[in-house]
């Protein structure tokens, strides 16, 4: 399953950045060159398309209109994160968010409707929330310094909901540990939004959070499905990543 998830990932990357070099795409030529069926093509084009990664029209795919500058500074590097991983978010999803900066800074950026947001960061309660998303604090001790909401009570409530998909901010990542969370009292609720979704989970990190490895392992290597970072990762860790499976998205 590791394996076939990714064969799909590799062909899906070589789409892409065929689409980015040459601008637009057929089909036929991408069926032709990936030696897959059209309707594999097809498919893949509108994972893509879904992910904000491309625009189809009809027979090929472009790459639309994506912003290009560059950002440097760290916080607009989480703010370009965060506003892609917002993309996400569909019409009627339910969202995990934990006590990341960067999963929060998402809120300000959803546009889609009847959005429920379920929290353990008691910061959200000052998050400006344009689409008028429904918020559900967790509750439990907390802590005043970051805003976190933690310990029994808080796990006790995570475990009687779920949700449609799962945005986690990490203190570190790594593909030989996984992702980790520096604080104690946070690890196993971390655990616990991987587990308590229905879809997708999405790992939220900029470039300076790999080969951090200080922290509980919220998620081992194995079982992350997606990151969300910018273009200054390390190459080498994201090519680790994409062999075992892992899909990667990167942010200009």
């Amino acid at each position: 399953m590791k394996t076939s998830r990714s064969i799909v990932n590799s062909r899906r990357e070589k789409i892409l950045e065929t689409v980015r070099n040459d601008g637009d795409v057929s089909v036929s030529s991408l069926s032709e060159m990936l030696q897959v069926s059209p309707l594999t093509i097809r498919r893949d084009l509108q994972y893509l398309e879904e992910h904000k990664l491309l625009e189809r029209f009809y027979g090929g795919a472009r790459t639309g209109n994506a912003e290009v500058p560059r950002k440097n500074s760290r916080e607009l590097r989480k703010e370009r994160i965060a506003k892609y991983a917002a993309g996400l978010v569909e019409d009627g999803d339910s969202i995990l968010l934990n006590t990341s900066s960067t999963a929060l800074a998402m809120v300000k950026y959803i546009t889609s409707r009847n959005v429920t947001i379920i929290t353990n960061n008691g910061n959200i309660i000052n998050e400006e929330n344009p689409s008028q998303a429904t918020i559900i604090l967790l509750g439990g001790e907390l802590r005043y310094q970051k805003g976190a909401m933690v310990g029994d009570f808080t796990k006790n409530s995570l475990a009687y909901v779920t949700a449609k998909k799962s945005f986690i901010g990490c203190t570190g990542i790594s593909p030989d540990i996984g992702m980790v969370t520096e604080m104690v009292s946070e690890v196993n609720l971390n655990q616990m939004m991987f587990q308590r979704v229905t879809g997708a989970s999405y790992i939220l990190a900029d470039s300076s959070k790999f080969g951090e490895r200080a922290g509980g392992v919220s998620c081992p290597p194995e079982k992350i499905e997606n990151i969300i970072t910018d273009m200054n990762a390390p190459a080498d860790m994201l090519r680790e990543f994409r062999e075992m499976g892992t899909w990667v998205y990167q942010v200009d």
